[in-house]
């Protein structure tokens, strides 16, 4: 082609025209660039011929700066006239492709095999026009849209004309083909090789990017009635409610219809470009981090998504991003709440697909919705669903709703042709949405029902306030074959009944849940709210100075540097000076002003919706919290002692807040952190004992207001512990110290002035019960009361007496004699 300088101007001329209509883009150039050489010659191969394509990656290779591909280049001795070459060979114009090697392919193994050390890359490209999945129904699709049906010229030309400007170019990782040489299978099988590589490659990337095939909604919901499983659930239907039949599986067609997204291309393109405005209008910037693990394992994998749930824009926050980065936007469990007219039609042609909050006492509905999910799954559908059920409404990872990982369990044991790979997405905000809707809740308001009337508000929402940036962390994927061989090993050879329900698979999915939650947390993204939230909340009077909130900032800022919570956590750029402005320029500061300089603090709306964005990060501070908090009443301590009651309290903290590491890491983590301590000058050490600073240095300050992030949740701990031990032996049950827990919380909240709703929150005490009952501290007997460990009292004041004040403890434990006292006048 680079040889006829008239072929050059026809090329030229053809891709000048193509652009004054088609608009391309690079997605994911920067995994290319970390694994390109480009001292060795580089050549791209396209899976079709397609003169269009190849404008189009000429067009964005000279974009980017990378080698063009209609340039010639150098193997060893032998000058190939381009730098590029088709996979499969030109067709006829009645279509069909004669299967042969190209040529270009044949000559560089050749001039590689006779200048051994020399080595060339193949560089994979694929160019989607409009990137849309096809049904098998849609001539229009079919015609129109990039799919996986066989591409022909008239086919193309309408492509470009109907969906040029919006044309995307995947780059992939470059195959070094002097390693492939270097397996010495000679010079036949190296090329065959190469071509398989290259096949196999389009065909996953093609998948991973477009999606699979895709039924037609009716045939598939058609087809769920007729899986035995669902077949058995509408004879055991009719014979229940002793109708015909054919009745029931009309019931069972109308529950596959209510729960079946309805994907269309269409959709996607409008969402796309109503968000783009949204996130444009709403947002100042989304950072997007970690994306690359997503793309290695959306390769011949199912790839299920499980987000952390903030706010009702996270579905479309991430498949907004998936589909502007190349990869297909997932099918998403969505509440049978959000099926409201006009929303409700829209979201389904997005991908949602409506799931009632409770399949109890509905056998028939549990059988095709479960028969649903298997369809997606086993067809390689990406999917999406929230493991804490519902959004978080204190900002802390909520307790995991295991329904849906146990179908996908249940799924996988049946077939797992196709291995799954959950994928934590942690999506945090420096303001949310529905941040005055929580805060009403907050406040102890009931949730409200979702409304169309809600999108006005969330306009008038976005002219009124500022909301700063969104970051997207993408967390370490879980291969569910490789947790399941930890938890269960032996698992791929047991044989399973009918119900897919082994004994072991409720403990199995709660371990699952606990780890996704663990992974999320792992993910977190640190902004400058949660941090001027963090240190404001740790005060009594929620106010600091400018200079001593800009010393504590920046103080978090070192630790957090210095001891890193996880490769996949992410912090703010800048210094406490500049998180501080950054806070104020959002107005969620107040201040005030005299003569010895600026006070800032939290007026009274503000802090109570700031300690949603302070939970959003505990777990973070919690190890380094509660290390502070042992030298608030103790001077000095030995290592030995700090592991000694880190240890004794570490798996309640690490079960309400889902930290990472586990008992077996402590140690090492807990040395990592006193050793940043002492570099931050909040500790020294003599001798294998560390020691803190005098009681009036501003060290102490620093070491004191780290040790209060943590203090309410220890304080929780010590009541609940205070009254199951007041209660005596077998006489209270698990939900009635729960209860007792509950009001004991409100009362101390009034008494001490706790500005935080979270306190005596009713499920944050049942957890702790119930890690009570796991770690073998408290049991229950056959009537459910509780008895506890006979040296509980003496390990629960041991460790109360070195984190929480003597006036706290004296309170908490006047408080509950007091409960005591009056339930026994009362009996």
């Amino acid at each position: 082609m680079t040889r006829s300088p008239l072929r050059r101007l026809a090329f030229s001329t053809l891709r000048r025209l193509l652009y004054l209509w088609v608009r391309s883009e690079t997605i994911s150039q920067s995994s290319l660039d970390l694994r390109l050489d480009r001292g060795k010659p580089v050549f791209y191969v396209l899976q079709r011929p397609s003169a269009s394509d190849l404008a189009v990656l000429d067009h964005e290779c000279s974009k980017v700066g990378l080698p063009r591909p209609v340039l010639p280049v150098q193997v060893g001795e032998h000058m190939e006239p381009a730098a590029f070459f088709y996979l499969t060979p030109e067709p006829g114009w009645l279509g069909g492709h004669r299967r042969s090697s190209p040529p270009a392919l044949i000559r560089i193994l050749e001039e590689l095999q006779r200048h051994a050390p020399d080595d060339a890359q193949i560089v994979p490209v694929s160019v989607f026009w409009g990137q849309s999945p096809d049904r098998e129904t849609s001539p229009w699709k079919l015609l129109f849209a990039d799919s996986w049906a066989v591409t022909g010229r008239l086919r193309k030309l309408v492509s470009i004309l109907i969906l040029g400007r919006k044309t995307r170019v995947q780059f992939s990782a470059p195959i070094h083909l002097r390693e492939l040489q270097a397996q010495g299978k000679g010079q036949e099988r190296t090329l065959r090789m190469v071509q398989r590589i290259l096949r196999v490659h389009f065909r996953n990337l093609k998948s991973a990017v477009i999606g699979p095939d895709v039924s037609h909604r009716r045939n598939l919901v058609k087809g769920l009635v007729h899986a035995p499983q669902v077949r058995q659930a509408i004879a055991e239907e009719a014979e229940r409610e002793k109708i015909p039949l054919a009745r029931a599986r009309q019931q069972a067609l109308r529950y596959g219809n209510e729960i079946a997204s309805d994907y269309t291309y269409t959709a996607i393109r409008f969402l796309e470009l109503v968000l783009s405005w949204f996130w444009n209008k709403l947002y100042e910037g989304i950072q997007v981090n970690h994306l690359e693990s997503v793309r290695e394992v959306a390769h011949g994998n199912e790839v299920i998504y499980v987000p952390c749930h903030r706010s009702h824009i996270d579905y479309l926050l991430l498949s907004y991003l998936l589909f502007r980065n190349g990869l297909t936007p997932p099918h998403i469990a969505a509440g049978i709440n959000l099926n409201m007219p006009l929303i409700g039609s829209l979201l389904r042609r997005g991908g949602a697909f409506f799931m009632r909050r409770t399949f109890k006492g509905n056998p028939l509905y549990s059988a095709v919705f479960n028969e649903y999910l298997h369809t997606l799954f086993s067809h390689g559908f990406p999917v999406e669903y929230f493991v804490e059920g519902g959004r978080s409404r204190t900002g802390r990872m909520l307790q995991p709703k295991t329904g849906m990982l146990a179908i996908t369990l249940r799924s996988f044991l049946r077939s797992h042709r196709l291995p799954v790979v959950f994928v934590p997405v942690y999506i945090g905000y420096e303001r949310v949405l529905e941040g005055r809707t929580y805060l009403g809740e907050l406040r102890g308001a009931e949730k409200k029902k979702e409304s169309i009337f809600d999108l006005f508000k969330v306009i008038s929402a976005i002219r009124k306030q500022r909301f700063g940036s969104v970051w997207v962390n993408f967390g370490e994927p879980i291969k569910l074959a490789e947790f399941l061989d930890g938890q269960r090993p032996g698992w791929r050879t047991e044989d399973y009944d009918e119900s897919l329900r082994p004994a072991w698979l409720n403990e199995t999915t709660s371990r699952l849940g606990e780890h996704v939650a663990q992974r999320l947390n792992e993910a977190a993204a640190v902004n400058p709210v949660n941090l001027v939230a963090l240190a404001l909340l740790s005060t009594s009077r929620l106010a600091l100075d400018e200079k001593a909130l800009t010393r504590v900032l920046d103080l978090y800022l070192a630790l957090l540097r210095r001891v890193p919570y996880s490769p996949h956590a992410t912090l703010p750029e800048g210094d406490g000076a500049e998180l501080i402005a950054y806070v104020q320029s959002m107005k969620l500061l107040a201040e005030q002003n005299d003569a010895l300089g600026r006070i800032l603090y939290l007026d009274e709306q503000n802090a109570v919706l700031m300690t949603y964005y302070r939970n959003n990060v505990l777990h973070i501070f919690a190890l380094p919290a509660l290390l502070a908090s042992f030298f608030q009443s103790s001077s000095r301590m030995s290592r030995e002692q700090v592991l000694l009651y880190t240890r004794a309290l570490y798996p309640y903290l690490q079960a309400e807040l889902f930290i990472r590491w586990s008992i077996d890491e402590l140690e090492a983590v807990v040395d990592q952190w006193l050793a940043a301590f002492v570099e931050q000058g909040l500790l020294r050490v003599e001798h294998d004992v560390y020691l803190r600073p005098a009681p009036s240095s501003r060290q102490f300050v620093l070491l004191t207001l780290l040790a209060r992030a943590i203090v309410q949740t220890l304080q929780r701990f010590y009541m609940a512990t205070a009254l199951l031990l007041d209660a005596g032996q077998y006489n209270l049950s698990a939900e009635e110290l729960e209860n007792r827990c509950v009001i004991m919380a409100q009362r101390l909240s009034i008494l001490h002035g706790l500005n935080a709703p979270e306190f005596f929150d009713k499920s944050l005490f049942r957890h702790f019960i119930q890690t009570l009952l796991d770690q073998g501290v408290v049991r229950k007997d056959e009537a459910g009361k509780l008895s506890h460990h006979p040296q509980l009292a003496e390990l629960a004041e041991g460790a109360a007496k070195r984190v929480l004040p003597a006036e706290i403890r004296l309170s908490i434990r006047q408080v509950a004699l007091e409960r005591e006292d009056s339930l026994q006048t009362a009996l």
